[in-house]
């Protein structure tokens, strides 16, 4: 094969006589390509020239689509001042977009001079379909459904054995059906790309099963989408013509690479400096603001091309709509923390290709000034955990608790309004894949994790969380029913709650994971969703909620109440809510009045919401209105009398 140099780009670009690989190293001495055939046979190596940017570079006619490659850098093994040149390491294409295998941990991984050809997946070229980008379909305001590919699917009875588990088995019709029932605006798929297990797994017989220790940003995870990034856009196209966005969760916070104990697959192999962050003046301790060893520098220019051109990459070849960002804070740390003015943040709103996609942020990382929730340039989204918080406190019990409520519940003002922002960026959840499930929250006063093998010292210890009468597994039909009722009352207050809602897939049902609050490494029956055992009453109390939701606009706007006859706080007598009812240490009870225009109906209309915390029936009064009012979670429910226990009621006024 001749070898020559023409045009430039980061990665694998193919042209008509050939493909033209290019690998950025700062500091590496020499890069070599490394070519091989179908079977895994080392073919040869390529030496690449270097330009004055710092670009490792090598055009190779005769090679074709399919082509299997990988790199080796050579250069100073110097770990104490953060270089670590391994030619015996095979190396992973940053800007991989196809992988041959998933990731498998080895200890050779982490050992110098020990060669892991054998062990490392090659990138594979590509060539890429562009496919036709409309608008986003969701806007903020709008339901998320927090989905982990493999989980979700794994156990479905009518998808296909061969796809179950995949990213196409999101498009088989008996889960769209599904999502449509719910009313699902947008999912967000829980990381696809290529990730490797923690190196404490593999002892334990466990697996990762999230994700969230990924390698390169752009490559598919082979177990996930073995049909690439085609059976990732068609999925899209099919969840698109159902009339549902897809949001991807991306890592660009760390690598699996992990700390100075870690394996050598990509970063650290071509450039350890210039990927990830190092302490000042001492090159070789890794920043770990992220928890997981290492910390991705977003602030370095080549990194932020890597970051923005893998965005691009899966608008243009896939027709996504939008990202969720794991430890956000990360991506708008530079030289001083965090800054709202990042230059990366400021990169994703001025490309022509993002800057109409949805951008959500968790708005946190485990770094200095790392909390940074409310904080985040307009049109981020951000998951708000305050929320979260004060919902389960409240539904808890705890005094003093309700005013946070409906703070939370009238979309966290106090929060987003701080940078003189007039519309709400909260992203509500009560539960997501990191934590206790829905259910669990109200069947276990504390976690068990004792089966991920860390003798329950791993996830979070204060969850706010209760039991109703017994802890986890229980026959009792009056605790059973106890948590169904709360689980519904949970699933109202998201509901009927201003901003954009998220709702982790099967918490809707009921799903439970054994009390088990970080089931990251659970690859097994305790997160794959059992559909035989979903409740289905619980299913339809949610798709109802749903329904509510879209045909009152009210419920999904974004702009914060004024007050001005947009909302009454109302006690249960239909009294003006006083300070001291506010302030009550055991108050529990509250009526919204809400007005609001209905889509079914037409006109302005109100909503009446009525909520009880407490575990005694309470008598409610509403407001005259002439005409009446009617329920809409309780069919021909009596208007007079009483509110049941540990309830959230929802009436229209007639007209």
């Amino acid at each position: 094969m001749a070898i020559s140099a023409p045009t430039f780009a980061p990665g694998a670009t193919l042209s008509g006589d050939g493909v033209e690989f290019a690998v950025y190293s700062q500091h590496a001495a020499r890069v070599e390509l490394c070519l091989f055939d179908g079977g895994d046979r080392e073919l040869c190596r390529l030496a690449m020239g270097r330009d004055e940017n710092g670009f490792h570079r090598v055009f190779v006619e005769g090679a074709a689509e399919g082509t299997r490659y990988g790199f080796r850098a050579d250069g100073p093994f110097a770990p104490e001042d953060g270089l670590w040149f391994d030619p015996a390491k095979l190396l992973v294409d940053p800007y991989a977009k196809e992988l041959d295998r998933p990731f498998v941990h080895d200890a050779r991984l982490t050992l110098f001079g020990k060669d892991t050809a054998d062990l490392v997946p090659k990138a594979v070229v590509t060539r890429d379909a562009p496919v036709a980008i409309a608008p986003p379909l969701f806007r903020p305001g709008g339901f998320v459904y927090e989905i982990a590919v493999r989980a979700f699917t794994k156990l479905h009875p009518d998808v296909p054995e061969t796809q179950r588990g995949t990213v196409a088995a999101l498009a088989h019709p008996a889960v769209l059906a599904h999502l449509k029932r719910l009313g699902v605006d947008a999912v967000e798929l829980m990381p696809v790309t290529a990730w490797i297990d923690e190196r404490h797994l593999p002892p334990l017989g466990l697996s990762n099963s999230w994700g969230y220790n990924p390698v390169v940003p752009m490559a598919l995870d082979p177990r996930l989408a073995p049909g690439g990034m085609a059976e990732l856009a068609a999925t899209v196209a099919a969840l698109h013509a159902g009339g549902i966005g897809v949001i991807l969760d991306l890592v660009f916070n760390h690598s699996g690479e992990s700390d100075r104990h870690g394996t050598t697959l990509s970063f650290r192999g071509l450039d350890n400096r210039t990927y990830y962050r190092h302490l000042p003046g001492r090159p070789g301790e890794l920043v770990n603001d992220t928890g997981c060893g290492n910390t991705i520098a977003c602030e370095h220019p080549v990194v932020r091309r890597l970051i923005l051109d893998s965005l691009r990459h899966f608008v243009r070849h896939a027709g996504v709509d939008g990202f969720r960002f794991d430890l956000a804070t990360i991506l708008g740390r530079e030289a001083d923390g965090f800054t709202p003015a990042a230059a990366l943040f400021a990169d994703m709103r001025a490309d022509p290709l993002l800057t109409d996609r949805v951008l959500i942020a968790e708005p946190w990382d485990v770094g200095p000034g790392g909390y940074q929730l409310g904080n985040f340039p307009a049109p981020f989204l951000e998951w708000n955990d305050r929320f979260r918080d004060d919902m389960r406190l409240f539904w808890r019990g705890d005094d003093g608790r309700l005013g946070a409520f409906a703070t939370a519940l009238s979309g966290s003002s106090d929060v987003f309004s701080r940078h003189g922002g007039t519309r709400t960026r909260s992203v509500n959840f009560l539960a997501a894949h990191d934590g206790f499930t829905l259910m669990d929250l109200v069947s276990h006063a504390v976690k068990h994790n004792e089966a991920n093998g860390e003798e329950n010292r791993d996830g979070h210890n204060d969850n706010h969380s209760w039991n109703n009468g017994a802890e986890g597994g229980t026959a009792d039909p009056a605790v059973l029913a106890a948590r169904r009722a709360d689980v519904r009352a949970l699933l109202a207050s998201l509901f009927l709650s201003r901003g954009t809602i998220m709702l982790t897939a099967g918490d809707e049902g009921g799903r439970s994971q054994q009390g088990n609050n970080n089931a990251y490494c659970q690859d097994n029956a305790i997160t794959w969703i059992d559909w035989s055992r979903m409740d289905d009453d619980l299913v339809a109390h949610a798709a109802r909620l749903s329904a509510i939701r879209r045909r009152f606009p009210a419920l999904g706007e974004t702009r914060f109440f004024t007050g001005d006859g947009d909302v009454e706080w109302l006690t249960f007598v239909g009294e003006p809510m006083a300070p001291a009812d506010w302030e009550a240490p055991l108050a529990g009870t509250l009526l919204m009045l809400i007005r609001t225009t209905d889509a079914e109906r037409g006109g302005e209309t109100r909503l009446a919401v009525a909520v009880n915390r407490t575990h005694a029936e309470q008598a409610l009064a509403l407001p005259d209105s002439g005409a009446g009012w009617t329920s809409l979670l309780v069919a021909d429910r009596p208007l007079a009398g009483m509110i049941e226990p540990r309830t959230v009621e929802i009436f229209v006024e007639r007209r």
